[in-house]
């Protein structure tokens, strides 16, 4: 007994002991301890919610939705990236179907192109042409805008201005009468100078009496058409209609060949010249005309004169109009003035 009761205070000696041994460390330790994570508390199976079977088929069904989602992203990004074997097949088609069509399109526009380019140099230009003898001269007086043409359109039988000899060719032109012809016819015959008067059918018709004249006298009667159009505004049927309904009318009517012929207005194209010349004709122009022609407005006599002679050039094809009063005029005095400066009027040939 004595033992036990010995043994009991000795173990209540050392409790007390260690107690204060505790108590006295705790002051010490000023850090804070880190806090603890807490992890979330398990659960038992027991006590997990059951999942109803409405609940569960959703659930399915979303995670099967995702998931197809997911394979349809990855099915069309594979897609994009690499085609079908059958898109890759159409593909090749459409792309041999395309260079196929590229290569008949290159094809024929280079048959068109060389059509086009054997047709600009077969074929003839048929941009309109207005003429005006005017420009700067030579040496010899003679007009550059005439002799340009003359040497780019001579092969065509056109005359834009003759040899460089002096030698001077008159014309006139007669769309109409003005009471003049009968005068000038006069003067001619006078001076001996042959002429040729360009005529359409109006006149032809209307006026047979200066016609025959004409013929009977030595001068050359010419073709200017029937209706006097602009020759590159038609088309080239109306352009030999034009010229050959005349031409015959004068061969069946006055037993007159025909032979010379100038364009109204002096519009012309390159195809239009071919067509003269097709048809038998040379087409004769002007190196010199002036404003004559306006019967409302004549122009000074002795002022016409000064003109008329100061332009004068060696191959002159003088354009004149019969229906001018001051033609009528001064006709003899030109004759007389130039023929004294060394040139001859000579017939058209």
């Amino acid at each position: 007994m004595k033992k036990m009761i010995s043994m009991i205070l000795t173990a209540a000696l050392l409790l007390t002991a260690f107690t204060g041994c505790s108590r006295e460390a705790e002051p010490q330790n000023t850090q804070p301890e880190p806090p603890v994570e807490q992890s979330a508390p398990e659960v038992s199976e027991e006590e997990q919610p059951e999942i109803q079977p409405d609940e569960q088929g959703e659930s399915q069904e979303r995670n099967d939705s995702l998931s197809g989602e997911k394979q349809d992203e990855t099915e069309d990004e594979l897609s994009m990236e690499k085609p079908s074997e059958q898109e890759e097949a159409e593909e090749t088609n459409q792309s041999e179907e395309q260079q196929e069509e590229e290569s008949t399109e290159q094809s024929a526009q280079t048959q068109s192109e060389v059509v086009t380019e054997q047709t600009s140099v077969q074929g003839l230009d048929t941009t309109k042409l207005g003429w005006g003898p005017g420009g700067p001269v030579d040496e010899d007086n003679r007009p550059s805008g005439a002799t340009s043409y003359q040497e780019k359109y001579g092969q065509y039988g056109a005359d834009f201005i003759r040899e460089n000899e002096k030698k001077i060719y008159l014309t006139f032109d007669e769309g109409y009468e003005n009471g003049y012809t009968g005068a000038i016819l006069d003067v001619l015959l006078e001076k001996q100078v042959p002429a040729v008067f360009f005529v359409t059918m109006p006149y032809v018709k209307s006026e047979p009496e200066l016609i025959q004249r004409m013929i009977d006298e030595g001068h050359i009667v010419g073709n200017h058409s029937v209706n006097h159009p602009s020759f590159p505004e038609i088309s080239t049927e109306e352009c030999k209609s034009e010229v050959m309904e005349l031409h015959d009318y004068m061969k069946e009517n006055y037993g007159y060949e025909m032979s010379l012929f100038r364009f109204p207005m002096g519009e012309f194209s390159e195809a239009d010249l071919s067509v003269l010349q097709q048809l038998g004709y040379k087409s004769v122009f002007w190196s010199f005309a002036y404003r004559d022609w306006l019967v409302d407005d004549q122009p000074d006599p002795q002022e016409s004169i000064q003109t008329i002679e100061s332009k004068c050039h060696p191959g002159a094809i003088y354009l004149l109009h019969a229906v001018s009063k001051t033609n009528t005029e001064i006709l003899g005095q030109v004759i007389d003035d130039l023929r004294a400066q060394g040139y001859t009027f000579c017939a058209y040939e």
